[in-house]
């Protein structure tokens, strides 16, 4: 089947779904509350320190590929008896047990019938709709208090340290419904990654600009940069989802002034939409010649990160777009072919246009309590350990968040972090470096200055990703040159989840990406004007109007 029809088929169907689906519409429920045999709501004589006696608290936990991973290395330990469970049974008196346990599809599914139904854990984690849908239907607890008296101060510190814009995303009708496990905007700044070794065999120089970028993505298609003798190489990756961090194009996007996933300053100081501007048409006709070309994979629409990823292993990308992290990922690519060399640039724009680069709110994921829950305070006492575990004055960072390059945080059941850690530690190391001291170095960013050395003096093969997030030159130096420069573009709006959103948003958002999407697989330009007409009369203008009612009150 042509790729086209099929997206085309599917928007006509998102449309027909919107048109009958009132907007402001939301399903109420009443909550149970866990009760002792007298009807009274049961506490522990003590909220500050360890249970006694110890108390169960249920949770629900999505797997994958690199958790179980992960396990698998770690001798005596799985996914519900390892070194957290133990540490908040043997500190806090806190029993962790998972009703459930599903890995992708099968866990968003099981995780909205549940929550659908109104029968999920004592402790949840949901995302912003999902916590606006359990405030209005009366299933969740009111966390404001618990927030105020048992958050460390070291907790208070790191969770509110971009601002209060995850907080007041959590806040509905004045109270605090969950607790943000809250993350810096920086984290999701885009790097454009490009086969060092391609360009030099090829005899062609890093982009400058977007135009550069083109030339060299035609290159790398028609000139066979990997010698094989063969024309299976493409210029540019990229994924079915156009949003993802990494593979996807926001940072190409982002080269023609086009933002389409967050909120902007229009020119008379409201807040608009990047994802009808139309500066994004200009972008979808080059994506869509790049793809008529041959320049991206044909196939690219049927493929998530994972499967996309495998032409980045078999030699056949020269060049994607994604975050920091992206390098541990490509660090695979070494494995088949030792001499792959990859390295992050600043994103580039048109010749004639200023650089910005959009980030988006970092914060997506919360947690709330079920009502009824007789000690909504675990939420809290659970997040204070592991922060202090991993960054409190006595941590230990190399048994409880990474051990030898493994990411046992994933263990916990709660994940917060202080968002500027990783910019934080480059910039500890990157002083250190100016210095030769590298004796002040501590916890993260020791851990990481090991492991680049271990690379640079023994080839350690886990180093080389660090050296090109933490490195000279690697992500996080380009980051700090963004921030320096004055080219990053925040979004505007943290205001969490409005009214239409509820009903609305996700329609909206596959309507966006299915239009985006048709017009890459070669639908005519003009498709993207009718997109911008159907978002605004299926809830887009209302959304918009209550952005800036926030905006103009904030």
């Amino acid at each position: 089947m042509n790729n086209r029809w099929l997206y085309r088929s599917r928007w006509t169907l998102i449309i027909v779904l919107a048109v009958c689906i009132p907007a402001g519409h939301t399903q109420g429920n009443s909550g149970q509350f866990h009760s002792s045999s007298d009807g009274q709501q049961q506490r522990s004589s003590t909220v500050l320190g360890k249970y006694e006696p110890p108390i169960k608290v249920s949770f629900v936990r999505e797997s994958g590929e690199d958790l179980q991973r992960m396990i698998d290395q770690l001798p005596d330990e799985t996914l519900t008896n390892n070194r957290w469970t133990r540490l908040y049974e043997q500190e806090l008196g806190i029993q962790i047990h998972y009703d459930w346990i599903a890995t992708g599809d099968v866990y968003h599914q099981k995780m909205g019938v549940s929550l659908a139904a109104g029968r999920f854990p004592d402790v949840v984690k949901v995302n912003p709709y999902q916590l606006r849908q359990l405030s209005n239907a009366g299933l969740i607890e009111d966390l404001t208090e618990v927030y105020r008296t048992h958050a460390s101060p070291l907790t208070k510190k790191i969770l509110e340290a971009e601002g209060r814009g995850a907080f007041d995303a959590a806040t509905i009708d004045g109270n605090l419904m969950a607790i943000p496990e809250s993350s810096s905007s920086i984290e999701t700044a885009q790097y454009l990654w490009i086969r060092t070794d391609w360009l030099e065999r090829l005899g062609l120089q890093p982009p400058e600009t977007i135009e550069d970028l083109l030339h060299i993505s035609k290159a790398f298609t028609e000139q066979d940069p990997n010698g094989n003798g063969r024309q299976d190489t493409y210029g540019l990756a990229l994924t079915s989802y156009l949003w993802d961090p990494v593979m996807g194009a926001t940072g190409f996007m982002a080269g023609y002034g086009a933002y389409p996933s967050i909120w902007i300053i229009d020119k008379n100081g409201d807040l608009t939409y990047g994802g009808i501007q139309p500066e994004v048409r200009t972008a979808l006709e080059v994506l869509q010649k790049l793809y008529l070309e041959g320049q991206i994979d044909p196939d690219f629409s049927y493929k998530n990160g994972s499967k996309a990823y495998r032409l980045v292993q078999d030699g056949q990308i020269g060049m994607l777009y994604g975050e920091q992290w992206a390098p541990f990922m490509l660090q695979t690519t070494r494995d088949t072919d030792p001499d792959a060399q990859w390295q992050a640039y600043p994103i580039v724009a048109e010749s004639n246009r200023a650089l910005l680069v959009p980030l988006r709110s970092n914060t997506g994921q919360y947690f709330a309590v079920k009502k009824g829950f007789a000690y909504p305070e675990i939420v809290v006492k659970l997040m204070n350990m592991h922060l202090d575990k991993n960054w409190g004055e006595e941590a230990e960072y190399e048994t409880y968040y990474n051990d030898d390059s493994r990411a046992v945080w994933m263990l916990s059941p709660v994940t917060p972090f202080p968002g500027t850690k990783n910019m934080d530690a480059y910039l500890q190391i990157r002083d250190a470096r100016v210095t030769g001291d590298f004796s002040s170095l501590e916890n993260e960013a020791l851990a990481i200055h090991k492991r680049i050395v271990a690379y640079e003096s023994e080839g350690l093969k886990s180093g080389w990703g660090w050296k090109q997030t933490y490195g000279p030159t690697g992500a996080f130096s380009i980051a700090d040159t963004y921030d320096q420069n004055g080219q990053l573009l925040n979004d505007e709006f943290t205001g969490g989840i409005t009214d239409t959103m509820i009903d609305r948003q996700t329609i909206l958002r596959d309507l966006q990406l299915e239009a985006y999407m048709n017009i890459i697989l070669g639908s005519p330009i003009d498709e993207f004007d009718q997109f911008v007409q159907n978002w605004r009369k299926l809830g887009g203008d209302e959304i918009t109007s209550e952005v800036n009612a926030w905006f103009k009150k904030r």
